[in-house]
């Protein structure tokens, strides 16, 4: 069974930083991509981050230059530093993710999500 445990939120002043973790538990498959999506009050769902397993790295251009995504493949954890935080970063932040595993006799990729964190910035 695979899910996706997601950590450090919380509530920091303008020009704060947190660190956002996403650990991905089970065993017998592989992480592919990883990402960070946020979501604001009233707003959709954005892409803010993402990481390959070779560790390239797209970022939205709201956040390039503060929030700084890596990943342990390891441990199959993903995380977020968010540095000179803004209050319009405020939002519930969740991670994604593929995961290719071996199932019945036929490899198949399927997509998951954390449950979300809150990340509030105040002014």
């Amino acid at each position: 069974q695979v899910q996706l445990v997601e950590s450090g939120g919380g509530l920091v002043q303008a020009g704060g930083s947190l660190r956002l973790s996403c650990a991905v538990s089970g065993s017998g498959f592989s992480v592919n991509t990883m990402y960070w999506y946020r979501q604001a009050p009233g707003k959709q769902r954005e892409l803010v981050a993402t990481i390959t397993r070779s560790i390239s790295t797209n970022y939205a251009d709201s956040v390039k230059g503060r929030f700084t995504i890596s990943r342990d493949n390891v441990k199959n954890t993903v995380y977020l530093q968010m540095n000179s935080l803004k209050p319009e970063d405020t939002a519930v932040y969740y991670c994604n993710t593929d995961v290719t595993g071996y199932y019945s006799g036929t490899y198949r990729t399927n997509n998951y999500w954390g449950q979300g964190t809150q990340v509030t910035v105040s002014s």
